[in-house]
């Protein structure tokens, strides 16, 4: 019998699509502006994998909304090791629910939320001196840490199918020097992870040059009418420049015939300024191949139906992933994306990828 240890950020990943890039002190404006909380659906979409293994699994939890609603929602019967102090959680909470699955002897700790969420599990098994695997469930609006499954129903299965592990880093980012552009990552601890093909890389930062890709893809939208929605990223940001644009290098800006509609825009904006006919423009993130899931949540599953997809890259990065990745929430979705996606690495070049 596995024993596993779940614990559930529930403010993980709500400032995402209401275009806020994370959700570090800034809760209250993500309400303000209509998030909703985005970790306790992954994790029940995770323990549902987890209940279907053929290994039979002993759940332990944190109270109410850190772990026991969605256990219980799942059909299992968690032992609950402890609850939250007030309504509104804490990084101590999450200090206080690891600290007591290491006391149960769990086999793993199963988290749902982000990079800082890593930081407060694995930083908490540190100071205890406790080496017990940790697996994230993709939860949060930057995952640069290599600790997490590469969709939920990949942490459920991975959560009782391992049998050997591996270091691995805990990454976090600066989330007011991101909103502003900057990526500054800083390695916080080293953890022990699960072995396995559906376990994401650390993001990579930087790499090569873009400029004819971006100089291309920038005249192919001047001279199209239809409306932009220009994701994240280096690669995105120098077709951005192409345009003549002042965009948000690492936030999602919707462009039509010479015009930027909305700028560092929220899942709403986005909504509100699709045209008859709209294009989504992404590159995968370097060193792990996700094109939707990551760092883009704004992008959601109304605006990706409703929208042609345009997929760009430089060949190195595609050389470094090998393959393109997507976890936006909906797993129908997420099927249909599913296959051989025409990605556009030069002036005139296009290479296959296959999204799995």
């Amino acid at each position: 019998m596995r024993r596993v240890g779940l614990v559930v950020n529930p403010i993980a990943g709500m400032g995402g699509r209401v275009g806020l890039k994370g959700t570090d002190n800034k809760v209250e404006e993500a309400r303000h502006r209509g998030a909703e909380p985005r970790s306790p659906d992954r994790a029940l979409e995770a323990l549902a994998h987890l209940r279907n293994q053929p290994e039979e699994v002993e759940l332990y939890t944190y109270g109410g909304a850190m772990g026991e609603r969605e256990a219980r929602a799942a059909g299992f019967s968690p032992v609950v090791v402890g609850t939250p102090d007030g309504e509104e959680t804490s990084a101590a909470d999450t200090y206080e629910a690891v600290r007591r699955f290491v006391n149960e002897g769990v086999d793993l700790v199963l988290f749902a939320g982000g990079d800082g969420t890593a930081v407060d599990v694995a930083e908490t098994l540190e100071e205890l001196g406790e080496e017990t695997p940790i697996l994230g469930v993709p939860s949060g609006v930057k995952v640069y840490s290599s600790v997490f499954a590469v969709t939920p129903r990949a942490a459920g299965r991975i959560a009782t199918s391992f049998n050997r592990t591996e270091t691995r880093e805990v990454n976090d980012i600066d989330e007011d020097a991101y909103r502003g552009g900057d990526v500054n990552t800083e390695l916080k601890a080293l953890a022990s992870v699960p072995v396995g093909d559906e376990i994401q890389s650390a993001k990579q930062i930087g790499g090569g040059t873009v400029e004819s890709l971006a100089a291309a893809v920038a005249a192919e939208i001047e001279a199209d009418e239809a409306t932009y929605v220009l994701g994240p990223g280096s690669t995105i940001d120098a077709i951005k420049a192409g345009l003549g644009i002042d965009g948000s290098p690492l936030g999602v800006d919707v462009w039509r015939t010479g015009e930027v509609l909305a700028r560092d825009a929220g899942e709403m904006e986005i909504l509100e300024s699709l045209g008859e006919r709209n294009v989504v423009v992404v590159s995968p993130i370097g060193g792990q191949g996700f094109i939707f899931g990551r760092g883009n949540d704004q992008i959601s599953p109304p605006v990706i139906r409703r929208s042609e997809l345009r997929v760009v890259a430089s060949k190195q990065k595609l050389s470094d992933i090998g393959v393109l990745r997507v976890d936006t929430g909906d797993p129908e979705l997420d099927e249909e994306l599913r296959g051989w996606q025409r990605v556009r690495v030069g002036k005139f070049e296009r290479r296959l990828l296959k999204v799995v």
